[in-house]
């Protein structure tokens, strides 16, 4: 797939979560409000899955939008969280299997996170998280919404303030890529391997290093991001003649 072909029109967004991963919307809602909202070309980057791609690109045939499938891959590197946004992608048997590896890795981490806000007296169960995650990937922020919805704290950003950001009582680190896991992963099933929102970044001496890897292009454009940060990304994507991207990172 040529990225550039499909975005060359604008009025694009190549960064949205659904129902299959963290987001609020199904996949066929987020075509929809997209299309609404003027959107010609959308990429569905749920994280480590590819489970909303079929229902939004059928979707998106019906109303008129372009759907790209897509990804976002949770990889670590020297101790920090590198998320990486793959573009058109064929979900390849090996693609499967390791996806499917860290799908059981989350719902396993996710019964163990559960069993720390036990010990804590938050009494939450695994039912009530998947309440949240209606069949997708369990992420912290079902388990989020189940504390949230028993009373024990008052809103999703405490509860990771207090308890499920890294370092905190209740966290347990995730099944653990390289980004040049990630990266071949991604570029095996015939997709585009992109560097996401590089803000979050806390190293940011280390983000220079990371494109060297072998990266196809750099999230320029990213809510997270300042002018600053656009134009150092910018300058970074012309320097290694990469794809740069942006999107909301939409979750509902």
């Amino acid at each position: 797939m040529d990225i550039r072909q499909v975005v060359k029109d604008g009025a694009y967004d190549l960064h949205m979560h659904t129902t299959a991963s963290d987001g609020a919307l199904s996949p066929k809602e987020v075509v929809n409000k997209m299309k609404q909202l003027g959107k010609r070309a959308i990429a569905i980057t749920d994280h480590d899955t590819m489970a909303g791609i079929e229902e939004a690109i059928t979707e998106g045939k019906r109303i008129g939008i372009h759907v790209i499938p897509g990804i976002e891959l949770t990889t670590y590197y020297q101790g920090q969280r590198i998320d990486i946004l793959g573009y058109g992608l064929t979900a390849t048997p090996h693609l499967e299997n390791v996806l499917q590896q860290i799908r059981n890795h989350r719902e396993h981490r996710a019964s163990i996170i559960v069993e720390k806000f036990q010990q804590l007296g938050m009494n939450i169960t695994m039912e009530d998280v998947h309440q949240f995650s209606k069949g997708g990937t369990v992420g912290r922020p079902h388990i989020a919404k189940a504390v949230v919805s028993k009373g024990y704290v008052k809103d999703l950003k405490t509860v990771f303030d207090l308890y499920l950001g890294d370092g905190k009582p209740c966290s347990v680190e995730k099944m653990a890529l390289t980004p040049k896991d990630g990266i071949e992963l991604i570029q095996g099933s015939g997709g585009v391997a992109v560097l996401a929102h590089p803000a979050v970044i806390s190293n940011q001496d280390m983000i220079e290093e990371l494109l060297e890897m072998g990266f196809d292009g750099i999230e320029v454009y990213h809510p997270l991001h300042n002018i600053d940060h656009e134009r150092r990304y910018m300058k970074w994507a012309l320097h290694y003649n990469l794809f740069y991207s942006g999107g909301s990172d939409f979750h509902g």
